[in-house]
């Protein structure tokens, strides 16, 4: 949702969920982690049990993903995807009070010969990411790693300006704070230019890609059925000549764990779409792995988002 004026009761709904939040912020840091951690838990049980509309997209998302589940492996599977979506905001509250080292040694990394490689070669790199995991615990991982190479602990990212204004400014407060440069989708040429200055100048920017948000993304096969991906992550790399790495995140008992697939050429502009389809079938087989960790509570199908 894209920020917007507001009207008075606007206005007071937004203080009220700015409220929350910051009471959460506070709150949920405050907590041992055991007793946060399970209050979370039991939400997530909650809300499963309630089946809400996030709930049923969860579960219309993941049968795509296992088709053969039977009926009661598919609602183990929604249980265990609502407690990894709780986890993750649970640590979202939590993070700005973690050792960033600790992080980065509580996660576990395949894949990232490539990337290192890149490095060392002065290109840039995108990580094009699905909404899976704790993908701010991996940006940790990224920043922490680019310190520990000597080189400026920041990547860039984008984000949507949501309503209300005061929580938007919250989360880019709070990605700010550990080490993300966070530009807003919204500002069109602007992002861009933030985006493509960071990969010329051989640094790193991370992409979800598994959901396109506007009206210019590129047709793929998803899973066997038509879905819209962003062009972004390819267009970029087409353009400033970084390393295009599909990565999926995901969660261990005790920390986190992001496997980098294989870089994806993008030769030229023409290579947009090829590299855009090749960035969905890395993400069917990663995501397969660990469907749990894929918190799809919205439609990423053509025919869903279609549907009234």
């Amino acid at each position: 949702m894209i920020a917007r004026a507001a009207g008075p009761a606007e206005t007071l709904a937004g203080r009220i969920v700015d409220a929350e939040y910051a009471a959460a912020w506070g709150l949920v840091r405050a907590l041992p982690a055991g007793l946060a951690h399970g209050a979370f838990r039991l939400g997530a049980d909650l809300a499963t049990r309630r089946g809400g509309a996030g709930v049923r997209r969860l579960r219309a998302n993941l049968a795509r993903v296992v088709p053969d589940a039977s009926p009661t492996a598919l609602d183990a599977l929604v249980r265990e995807g609502m407690r990894s979506y709780a986890r993750y905001w649970c640590e979202a509250f939590r993070l700005p009070g973690m050792d960033p080292a600790a992080v980065h040694g509580r996660t576990r990394i395949t894949g990232t010969e490539p990337f290192f490689e890149a490095l060392d070669g002065g290109r840039g790199v995108i990580f094009a990411v699905p909404h899976s995991g704790n993908w701010d615990t991996a940006g940790v991982w990224v920043v922490e790693t680019l310190r520990r190479l000597g080189r400026e602990p920041r990547f860039t990212t984008v984000t949507q300006k949501l309503q209300p204004e005061s929580v938007y400014r919250r989360f880019v407060d709070y990605r700010e704070s550990l080490g993300f440069e966070v530009v807003a989708a919204e500002d069109g040429a602007a992002a861009y230019r933030a985006l493509t200055r960071r990969l010329r100048a051989g640094g790193v920017v991370c992409l979800v890609a598994d959901r396109d948000l506007t009206a210019h993304g590129v047709e793929v096969s998803f899973l066997g059925e038509p879905a819209r991906f962003p062009a972004g992550p390819a267009r970029l790399a087409a353009l400033t000549g970084a390393v295009l790495m599909p990565a999926h995140l995901g969660f261990t008992p005790h920390g986190w764990r992001v496997h980098i697939a294989e870089p994806v050429p993008v030769p030229g502009r023409d290579a947009i779409g090829k590299a855009t389809q090749a960035i969905a079938d890395a993400f069917g087989v990663l995501i397969a792995r660990a469907p749990q960790d894929w918190h799809a509570l919205q439609p990423i199908w053509t025919a869903d988002r279609e549907a009234p």
